[in-house]
């Protein structure tokens, strides 16, 4: 019996197939036929076709974006990386909706009737200039699609900002994607134009105007003519056209090298007997040594100029995948081993010859198994997306491969870390210590996983979280660790404690400015047409480097009339913050900054009906504490007047920030109260203590707020979240409006706020049609929360609202499901019948569970929402 596979193409070869990306449904002794089975095919993929409400005031109002994926700069320009997870778990290929984007500004605008007329010159050191337009480009030249992997010089970047900040911005290691282009060789369109004997560049320039003028580089002639280098021109990935942040309609894409070189929007090839003299190809991607500083790069521009410092072939590179990073394996459930696994890569079309793995800090080291999804293509004969597959003759390798190994659960418990190398077949191998230079490009030494023992739980920590602070290597530094001293922050044995060298401070201030500002004065001059924000207390005025910044105006207009201190300073580089004195117009003076964070004009008394503010903080008193259980608490607080309502949409959240008892920074979470948001005056808030353990640190907020004196002052932010209900089963995700018919709820612990939230919302109303069925699973029958308010929601119409409870550890007494919401349960209460949703919220495991099965029980990724 024959299985059914979706396949997504444009005339897979030459025989009747359907025309334009249709989504076809073929049996698979037809894909046999057609030389498909044994190929990689691109996931199922959503190409988002609704712009986010975070970009819509910015130049990129026109693009449809996933909110998947991790912004790196803030809201502009957009520069994100998908979650690692995600990435990895789509296979070898990748969906265009959740690859990587790297851009320097503003994503040109390019209407559909535009396309066919899009030009593109080959001119400069060639004996017959061409001008093609994209008819000619797809109609004169012979099409050919092949599987690429394009990689971001800065992949894994943040590692190297921990250390010390670069000029460049934090990427994780999912700075890499991978697609079937199909398009045209490059070469053959520069044999159009007949290339003169002292052409020894193409220099390539975009569409995209930034403020040094466009985007371009180079690369060298003889590569773009080498069939083995299988440089070429894009106008579609996995079938589908290019997208906007793609390069909609045309870009290069140049394999085995680094993502710069690939530059889209492309309007230009231009022939030339030197390298580009582009702004971007001179300051952009490039290894400076080491040794030299952001000030002596910044005050010397020979550095940028010494082409020897290009980078052009990628290195060497793998990463763990799983264990993800947070994961926590229990001993007591786990099988006798975990398979690790990850991805690796390298350059100048060089395949990855072994990945190791340590488990004893480099001691000793074993092979893993490699999977080459590539190789499957070059037995493929016929035509792919429009394009003919032509890789039977060719040895190189442009694509990433994965790796995995099956270790021992007991090795894990025995190791403090997880090691990984990779090498190529030039022997190329990743170092042990990390190369730091000024750009922070081509980060690639051995990755490395810790695993802390706590509790009977094996939890593993990445170097760094791209989406939050985080991560083994800013706990270390944290803790004072040396992360340059060859062991990872952890001194040798017998080693004595190094003089650490104080991090040096840059000077943001102009000499001789003493000017105090206001807060009338600030809000007057804090517009789109006059910039002024603030860093450190201190006001700087934004207006004259609206055209020069190198992320556009946009960046600046963003933080026009706020504090930027937090993010400015995560960003912006050591060389950054040494221009600041050029923009430097004054301090703020100490009354004014305090009325700034709280929303208030010093000698204001306006009352406002709605508590929370979305641009800055407004204060909370306790004024209450219930203990629920031993671990358990409602902590009431006073909002500013007794008539306020606290303002949250039904299903978002509120940060909360409150001082550190142990330490001087402030610890900001989300939270969603369990009273009504309609209440008047207070808001209650329902929370479980993690306290210390002898062997574990317990929850930083929660201990915190336990601490917490009635009377207590807390700094409230918000409405947040991606979800909200507007009633009679009508939602909002991430700006889109649709319709259910019934919400499946699974949750456990503290997780039963926000999904009690939308619970009442429906129940409180006799008008509101939608059915409800909620799945709360817990260890022991006295960790349910809000249990007398659910079983009575459930009697008031148990057609309406079904509640089942399950324990892990449940009493002889207990009468109820026992075990963990699995497979069975969820087969049993949440099948998928298109028109209901899922809200998902608990523990990471427990939310982790549930998408996989519920994913594979035929739900839609739209369908469920993860609080």
């Amino acid at each position: 019996m024959t299985t059914v596979t979706e396949v997504r193409t444009e005339h897979i070869i030459t025989t009747g197939l359907p025309e334009k990306s249709d989504r076809i449904t073929v049996e698979e002794d037809e894909l046999s036929v057609l030389g498909l089975a044994d190929i990689p095919l691109p996931p199922p993929s959503k190409i988002p076709t609704e712009v986010l409400s975070i970009d819509k005031p910015t130049p990129d109002h026109h693009v449809p974006r996933d909110p998947r994926l991790i912004r790196l700069t803030g809201v502009h320009p957009f520069n994100v990386e998908p979650p690692l997870t995600a990435l990895y778990d789509e296979g070898f290929l990748t969906s265009p909706e959740l690859f990587y984007v790297r851009n320097h500004g503003p994503v040109p605008f390019v209407r559909d009737e535009d396309i066919p007329n899009w030009e593109i010159s080959i001119e400069g050191l060639v004996e017959k200039p061409l001008v093609l337009n994209f008819k000619e480009v797809l109609q004169k030249y012979d099409q050919i699609t092949a599987p690429i992997t394009l990689v971001c010089a800065g992949n894994r970047r943040k590692e190297q900002n921990v250390v010390r900040k670069t000029k460049g911005f934090s990427w994780g290691s999912a700075g890499l994607s991978t697609a079937l282009w199909t398009g045209p060789m490059m070469a053959d369109i520069l044999r159009s134009a007949k290339p003169l004997r002292k052409a020894k560049y193409v220099c390539m320039e975009g569409a995209d105007k930034l403020p040094n003028g466009y985007y371009g580089t180079s690369v060298k002639l003889n590569w773009a003519m080498d069939p083995n280098r299988g440089i070429m021109l894009a106008h579609k990935m996995n079938g589908e056209d290019l997208t906007p942040d793609h390069g909609r309609p045309l870009r290069a894409v140049v394999p085995g090298q680094i993502g710069g070189r690939s530059v889209k929007w492309l309007k230009k090839l231009i022939l030339t007997d030197a390298p580009s003299d582009n702004w971007y190809h001179i300051y952009d991607n490039r290894v400076l040594p080491t040794m030299v500083s952001p000030e002596m790069s910044s005050n010397d521009p020979n550095w940028w100029r010494d082409d020897r410092y290009a980078i052009y072939d990628l290195n060497v590179n793998a990463s763990v995948v799983y264990p993800e990073h947070k994961e926590v394996l229990n001993l007591a459930t786990a099988g006798p081993s975990y398979t690790v696994k990850g991805y690796a890569y390298a350059g100048g079309g060089r395949r990855i010859t072994r990945v190791e793995i340590s488990l004893d800090k480099g001691k000793s080291w074993r092979l893993a198994d490699i999977s080459y999804a590539e190789d499957k293509y070059r037995d493929f004969e016929g035509e792919l997306f429009g394009g003919k597959v032509d890789m039977y003759w060719r040895e190189s390798c442009f694509c990433w491969c994965f790796w995995s190994m099956d270790i021992a659960v007991s090795e894990l418990e025995n190791t403090d870390a997880i090691l990984v190398r990779s090498m190529d077949e030039a022997l190329s191998i990743q170092p042990r210590d990390m190369y730091w230079s000024v750009l922070g490009m081509m980060n690639n030494p051995w990755f490395r996983v810790t695993i802390t023992k706590e509790n009977g739980t094996l939890k593993f920590e990445h170097p760094t979280d791209p989406a939050a602070p985080g991560g083994w290597m800013e706990r270390v530094k944290k803790a004072g660790g040396d992360l340059t001293n060859g062991n990872w922050g952890e001194r040798h044995e017998g080693e004595e404690p190094a003089e650490r060298e104080p991090e040096k401070t840059i000077n943001m201030k102009k000499d001789g400015v003493n000017r105090m500002i206001d807060i009338q004065e600030f809000k007057a001059n804090s517009s789109e047409t006059k910039p002024w924000f603030i860093v450190n207390g201190e006001v700087y005025d934004g207006t004259a480097f609206l055209e020069g910044h190198p992320g556009g105006a946009q960046s600046i207009l963003s933080s026009a009339g706020l504090d930027v201190s937090e993010d400015f300073l995560e960003i912006h580089s050591e060389t950054a913050k040494a221009m600041m004195p050029d923009y430097h117009i004054g301090t703020m003076d100490k009354a004014s900054l305090v009325a700034l964070k709280n929303d208030k004009a010093p000698v204001s008394e306006e009352t406002r009906a709605v508590f929370l503010q979305s641009r800055s903080w407004t204060k909370a008193t306790l004024t209450k504490r219930t203990d629920v259980s031993w671990d358990t608490r409602i902590f009431t607080f006073q909002l500013e007047h007794d008539k306020q309502t606290l303002g949250l949409p039904i299903g978002q959240h509120l940060m909360i920030k409150v001082a550190d008892p142990v330490g001087k920074d402030a610890i900001i979470r989300s939270y969603t109260p369990i009273s009504d948001t309609n209440q008047e005056g207070t808001m209650d808030l329902l929370v479980k203590i993690y306290f210390d353990t002898p062997t574990v640190k317990g929850g930083k907020m929660t201990t915190a707020l336990e601490k917490l004196a009635l009377g207590s002052v807390v700094n409230c932010k918000g409405p947040t979240g991606r979800f909200e209900y507007l009633g009679n089963g009508k939602v909002i995700v991430s700006g889109k409006e649709r319709r259910v018919r019934s919400f499946k709820m699974i949750c456990g612990g503290t997780g039963i706020t926000p999904v009690f939230q939308v619970l009442r919302a429906v129940m409180q109303d006799n008008q509101d049609p939608t059915s409800c069925v909620v799945l709360n699973g817990n260890r022991q029958e006295e960790d349910i929360l809000c249990r007398t308010e659910l079983d009575a929601f459930e009697g008031l119409d148990s057609k309406k609202c079904q509640v089942i409870h399950t324990l892990t550890k449940a009493p002889d007494s207990w009468t109820g499901r026992r075990g963990r919401i699995a497979e069975d349960v969820l087969k049993e209460y949440a099948t998928p019948d298109g028109e209901s949703m899922v809200l998902v919220c608990g523990p990471e495991a427990m939310e982790k569970s549930a998408r996989k099965i519920l994913l594979e029980q035929g739900w839609a990724e739209s369908d469920l929402h993860f609080f």
